[in-house]
């Protein structure tokens, strides 16, 4: 079933199966499990922190949904690191300053100090908002130093798309 508007400026289709589909524009652009917009921060600046408490990176990407149904998947990657052998990095993702429950524990062993690898942290969040959201790195040491890296060729990035529901 359909329901058309029409006005000076073209015509809006809200049809059932297929979402809305605005003037000038020939796809749906509100259906079920369409991406509807993305939003992308990325720098090379590195952050480090002793803190056994999760702080805030300073990496963080923000994004207005459109519906309140709206999904958000946030995709996080960068290099971690940590300075002392057998203890852990904590990353976790935060909407705005709440942590989303999500996180990732990175660990090793080894006789020399310090350790860097990729990292990823994926997570498909419901803010239930249309207003500004905004996703942040978090990050807490076990014991040393705790670093998410960066360099000429080492980037974080994180990645946020908004989900039609």
């Amino acid at each position: 079933m359909s329901l058309i508007l029409s006005g000076n400026s073209g015509s809006m289709t809200v049809d059932s199966t297929a979402g809305v589909t605005f003037p000038f524009g020939t796809n749906a652009q509100a259906a079920p499990s369409k991406v509807l917009q993305v939003v992308q921060f990325s720098t090379n600046s590195q952050f480090s922190t002793t803190s056994g408490s999760p702080v805030s990176s300073g990496f963080s990407a923000s994004i207005t949904p459109l519906f309140s149904t709206s999904k958000i998947l946030i995709l996080m990657n960068f290099n971690a690191g940590i300075s002392v052998s057998g203890a852990n990095n904590n990353f976790f993702i935060y909407r705005n300053t709440t942590p989303t429950g999500y996180r990732l524990t990175a660990g090793y062993v080894q006789a020399t100090a310090f350790l860097g690898t990729s990292a990823a942290l994926c997570y498909l969040d419901s803010p239930a908002t249309t207003s500004s959201t905004t996703y942040n790195l978090y990050v807490g040491a076990d014991s040393g130093t705790a670093y998410v890296r960066g360099d000429p060729y080492s980037y974080t990035t994180i990645t946020l798309l908004e989900i039609a529901q």
